[in-house]
């Protein structure tokens, strides 16, 4: 019975991503549906782990008889989740303790960690509570207004605590790589982080410079991995790039906050916990 609630939970998350597709829209539906689809398969998934180990390897459940085939199953599913847990916090570890070497600036009101690198580099380096890291390069030339204007949006990545929930959503990523559209919606969700933080931006600099500056940074390569890192380089490329300024080109659109309601479909992903109560 067990290994048929584990075999029905991966049925519904591979339908639920091969469900997705890319299309336009405001950036609350497009938030709303991506973060859905790439968050609700893997914690269906793993909700059902975790009743499976809750309920051990002997027992009935349904008039039916469970084994140990299932619960080994899971355990093993559980420790893959942690290990790449482990690697990614690492790893995220790594890259904050390399800024923290950098030596820090006065950037008018704000500090900074001086990247020694004559790369066009700006970004959030950390966990809750990240880290300025900006580059010589950016530096020696972007005019002041420019400067200004790539600090607003870093600013609005610091805003959202974007370093912080895109670690998590890297290790979802990480751990259900195969699963279906995994890449296309994780690009996806990396696209709109960067709208959100220009429009964040807008609201506190000239659009136009923003997006001139924009243009300038994305035209080198990145210096750092994006684990633990949100800069205003990321994801910019190919249609990306072009849907982020023509955004900052057109009229502002309000970016709301959460609201309740649109996380009630996650509660469907605890269903499988439910189970626990019809085990014997």
């Amino acid at each position: 019975m067990h290994l048929i609630m584990i075999l029905n939970a991966l049925a519904v998350a591979w339908w639920l991503r091969s469900s997705w597709n890319h299309h336009q829209g405001n950036w609350s539906l497009r938030w709303q549906r991506s973060l859905f689809l790439f968050l609700f398969p893997p914690l269906l998934i793993f909700m059902t782990a975790i009743a499976v180990l809750f309920m051990g390897p002997q027992g009935e459940m349904g008039g039916m008889y469970t084994g140990s085939v299932s619960y080994v199953v899971a355990l093993i599913y559980m420790a893959f989740f942690a290990i790449l847990c482990i690697k990614l916090a690492f790893q995220g570890w790594q890259s904050v303790e390399s800024a923290r070497n950098c030596p820090l600036v006065n950037l008018g009101d704000k500090r900074a960690r001086l990247l020694q690198t004559g790369a066009l580099f700006a970004g959030q380096i950390g966990f809750w509570q990240p880290e300025l890291v900006i580059s010589q390069g950016l530096l020696q030339t972007l005019s002041p207004d420019h400067l200004e204007s790539v600090l607003a949006h870093e600013q609005g990545h610091h805003y959202y605590r974007d370093t912080f929930w895109f670690f998590w959503l890297g290790w979802v990523r990480s751990c259900t790589a195969w699963l279906p559209n995994t890449e296309p919606l994780w690009e996806e969700l990396l696209a709109l982080r960067e709208l959100r933080a220009d429009s964040y931006a807008a609201l506190q600099v000239d659009p136009l410079v923003l997006a001139e500056s924009l243009l300038l940074v994305v035209s080198t390569s990145p210096v750092l991995s994006e684990i633990c890192c949100a800069a205003l380089g990321s994801s910019a490329v190919g249609d990306r790039l072009e849907q982020r300024v023509e955004a900052l080109l057109a009229p502002p659109e309000p970016t709301p906050e959460a609201q309740l309601h649109s996380w009630h479909g996650f509660m469907l992903a605890f269903l499988p916990l439910v189970t626990v109560m019809f085990h014997s």
